[in-house]
């Protein structure tokens, strides 16, 4: 229990230290760019929230998300596969009809 929390900590920490440098990205590259505003911390605090929401959670690629991953892949492949030797047959069929 007491691990958890420290993980959910730090990764509060760290969203929070990434919107800081959300906003000094934003603010060095793209008022000068693109004649934008400047933005202040909660703003990029927002945008940030907004990409979670657009975009999905913002992975750490650890061990987990490999595993997740790869398996993932495989189900796809898999599935595609079948799809494929499915569709195959009906063609198959039809063909000979």
């Amino acid at each position: 229990m007491k691990r958890k929390f420290l993980y959910g900590l730090f990764y509060l920490a760290l969203f929070l230290l990434l919107s800081g440098a959300a906003m000094f990205l934003w603010n060095a590259i793209l008022p000068q760019m693109t004649h934008l505003t400047v933005i202040n911390y909660w703003q990029a605090l927002g945008l940030m929230i907004l990409c979670r929401i657009l975009f999905g959670r913002f992975r750490l690629w650890g061990p987990i998300g490999r595993q997740h991953n790869e398996g993932r892949r495989f189900m796809d492949e898999t599935g595609s596969a079948a799809f494929k030797e499915e569709w195959r047959k009906r063609f198959e069929r039809k063909g000979n009809n």
